[in-house]
């Protein structure tokens, strides 16, 4: 008999009537639908924060490259007209960091000083992680600042406010002295991750040179395929720096700038997706028992079979077929069902959000907040790793198909002359 006929008779036992047996399988499959749906939200959840909250480091903080000049740190920008000559750059900028204290209307707070060229605020791909929400984002005098929201809320500030900062510097016998300088606030802005926003206080270049210590002072690449792994990647260019710059410079890339946040968010994201998978194993036994209760429902199919000349591969390979289709069947409804609701896990997150305020406020509660904005991003970008799909997808297949070889193996050793005598 050809391979095509046990097909058909296994599609047949699937979709045929309940009586049939076919309500074994499709309850396996509904047991798969139901283990793939967590994975798939959990997967896209994970990927939309861990993209997100990178991106905005990337876009907002680190660059995607940073250049030191190790000979004299002072001048970095003497490194500009070679960059400038490496195809991919799509932007460069002077940096200037230090440590200083914000006092402002209710407290004060330590926090990051952050003197970069005004254009970098202005970038196309800053601008799309940047939202403002009092002020502008634009610095026109060097005695003008940006404030991160977090910051700002913490210490009673508002946009027209005016601020003291306190910085150091070496004094003539090299002891550092403290220096109070005023600002005042041009715009209160945000990056949409709390972490960000609590430590920005962003001046002008000049207003840097004036106040922090210059020899923290680096170049801000951005190249056109920060995430690329191969010609253009953050890795190729940062490469082909080291070559043209040589020994007297330091070139670093996102993912070493990152390593140790960025490396946190993928075990994280491999530990979820372990566990997720133990549940998928369990519902691929599920399989083989439904292909075992299947064999004992049909029995007199086998016994019929057999009679006409059925060899004992081909009746395996009718439940192999079997256990190969619900699965099939299992991974399309719960991948399916995954992608929809991870399209618009933000909706569901806000809808239940209200839904819960809605009770609690009765009773006089505080709001419910399922995913706190002080370690989440506010809204989780959506991201589809269609390989690690189609990837869990094999998976729950292949351990299905594997997990139903034994109740299989066992219906082609079945001897005909053994049923029949008990029908």
């Amino acid at each position: 008999m050809k391979a095509a006929s046990a097909f058909f008779i296994a599609l047949r036992y699937l979709l045929g009537r309940a009586k049939e047996g076919g309500r074994y399988l499709r309850g396996a499959a509904l047991g798969i639908a139901l283990s793939l749906v967590p994975i798939v939200v959990t997967l896209i959840v994970a990927d939309g924060m861990i993209r997100g909250i990178t991106d905005r480091y990337l876009e907002l903080g680190t660059g995607h490259i940073q250049v030191h000049n190790l000979l004299s740190s002072y001048a970095p920008q003497s490194a500009l007209p070679f960059i400038e000559s490496v195809p991919g750059i799509r932007g460069i900028w002077q940096e200037i960091q230090g440590l200083g204290v914000v006092y402002g209307e209710t407290a004060s707070r330590a926090t990051t000083m952050r003197a970069v060229d005004p254009s970098f605020w202005e970038d196309e791909t800053s601008l799309n992680f940047l939202e403002v929400f009092a002020g502008e984002a634009r610095l026109t005098d060097d005695r003008e600042l940006l404030l991160g929201k977090v910051l700002a809320d913490s210490i009673g500030i508002d946009a027209g406010d005016t601020v003291r900062i306190m910085t150091l510097f070496a004094g003539p016998t090299g002891r550092p002295i403290p220096r109070i300088n005023t600002f005042t606030v041009r715009g209160i802005v945000s990056s949409g991750y709390r972490e960000l926003d609590s430590l920005w206080c962003i001046m002008t270049l000049n207003a840097g040179r004036q106040i922090l210590q210059e020899q923290n002072s680096f170049l801000l690449v951005k190249i056109d395929d920060p995430y690329g792994n191969s010609s253009g990647g953050a890795d190729s260019v940062a490469a082909e720096l080291r070559e043209i710059l040589g020994t007297g410079y330091s070139v670093s890339t996102w993912k070493y700038l990152q390593y140790s946040q960025y490396s946190s968010y993928e075990s994280t994201r491999q530990m979820l997706l372990f566990i997720m998978a133990l549940i998928v194993i369990v519902a691929a036994v599920n399989v083989s028992s439904a292909t075992s209760m299947l064999v004992i429902e049909r029995q007199r199919d086998i016994a019929v079979l057999k009679v006409s000349g059925a060899k004992p591969f081909f009746t395996s390979s009718i439940f192999l077929w079997s256990a190969f289709l619900t699965a099939l069947l299992g991974s399309l409804i719960g991948i399916g069902t995954g992608l929809i609701i991870g399209n618009f896990i933000n909706e569901i997150i806000r809808g239940l959000e209200a839904f819960l305020s809605f009770f609690t406020g009765l009773f006089n509660g505080e709001p419910v907040a399922i995913l706190d904005s002080g370690f989440y991003l506010e809204v989780i970008p959506i991201i589809i790793d269609s390989g690690t799909v189609l990837a869990i997808a094999l998976f729950t297949i292949l351990c299905s198909v594997i997990s139903s070889w034994l109740p299989a193996r066992r219906a082609g050793k079945v001897k005909p002359l053994d049923i029949l005598r008990k029908y």
